[in-house]
């Protein structure tokens, strides 16, 4: 069967306003879009009186973890993993439909899988759900759960505090400027900016978000940066990627040792070459001695004037992984210096 949309969204809401437990999670190390989508889904069962939970396998940035509040979350270890206990009504995947990115709580999900529903914008997915909306229109995850929160009948101010914070809006927010680049990349068409105003609206203060997810980074993080660029280099494509030059960093497990930085602090750093204006593309190659994998980030420009852009899914689909158009990820079980070759032979071909 194709990963696509097999029910509705108001199928989904009554589903999820009828049960009385929910668990929700997302990929493992999430970023902006899976965070706001756990948060929103958790916070707009909480509104219809439904006790639910999110389950999040990190590494988590901690400047996602500020936006939790009192929403209930639990942060599972990787390298010492536990499992849901007790019963669940339903478990909710949000932001991916992959058996590789949700490797840690796969045995769960597996044995609970006619109560696992998905709610996903990218093209690519397994079997995860046995009833799933898969929109790739969206511009994040977050833009479709507006329409689940919709038909839940919840205000889109549920659940924020006195200052406003902490609120679905907030959540939905969060996603959706992460996602687009803060409303650069080419998934920032006019109805992402129409929803972004609606939630602006509903409360969020988005030079807050901002600071908080842009402006609050670490030294050790900066440090990390310059030992990817340090590592640079320009790889002209071949035919098959049409021309053109591909960036290559990598980041090796004494990078981080020596710098003091943390996995998770590689977020955005696959972006940096983009600003070069031969790059075409950019590939990030990390080494995660802990996991036993060697992780890559692709990114690509939109079109240019002669229409040509490289297609990042359809190159992460290559090492195992995918995403979308623009933005795209993989794993692979082999030596860091093995993988880049291999990213190098490929982007050559």
């Amino acid at each position: 069967m194709s990963y696509s949309t097999n029910t509705t969204i108001e199928a989904l809401a009554r589903e999820l306003r009828g049960a009385r437990r929910v668990l929700v999670t997302t990929h493992q190390k999430p970023d902006g879009d899976a965070m706001g989508s756990v948060l929103a889904v958790v916070r707009a069962c909480e509104a219809v009186g439904v006790a639910a939970e999110g389950w999040v396998v990190d590494p988590c940035e901690g400047n996602l973890r500020a936006f939790e509040g009192p929403t209930k979350v639990t942060h599972v270890d990787p390298r010492a993993p536990r499992l849901p206990e007790g019963e669940f009504d339903l478990a909710v995947v949000v932001d991916t439909g992959a058996w590789t990115q949700l490797e840690v709580l796969a045995p769960w999900l597996r044995a609970m899988h006619s109560r696992v529903i998905g709610l996903d914008h990218h093209a690519r997915g397994d079997e995860v759900a046995a009833r799933r909306v898969v929109d790739v229109s969206c511009g994040s995850c977050t833009a479709l759960l507006v329409e689940l929160v919709q038909a839940m009948g919840v205000e889109l101010r549920a659940g924020a505090d006195d200052l406003g914070r902490h609120s679905i809006a907030e959540a939905i927010y969060m996603g959706l400027a992460t996602d687009t680049g803060w409303f650069r990349f080419p998934n920032a068409r006019a109805k992402e900016f129409v929803l972004a105003a609606h939630m602006l609206i509903a409360g969020v203060d988005k030079n807050a978000m901002y600071q908080q997810l842009e402006q609050s980074s670490r030294a050790e993080r900066m440090l990390l940066q310059a030992r990817a660029l340090s590592s640079l280099e320009f790889v002209v494509a071949g035919r098959a990627l049409g021309g053109g030059e591909i960036a290559i960093m990598r980041l090796r497990a004494s990078d981080f040792t020596e710098t003091g930085a943390l996995l998770e602090e590689t977020s955005g750093l696959v972006n940096e070459p983009m600003e070069v204006a031969s790059v075409r593309a950019s590939v990030l190659v990390v080494e995660d001695t802990a996991a036993g994998v060697v992780k890559l980030s692709f990114r690509s420009k939109p079109a240019g004037e002669d229409g040509r852009f490289v297609d990042v899914n359809e190159l992460a689909a290559r090492f195992g992984g995918g995403g979308h158009v623009h933005a795209a990820g993989a794993k692979r079980k082999a030596s860091l210096d093995a993988v880049v070759d291999e990213v190098r032979a490929t982007i050559c071909a």
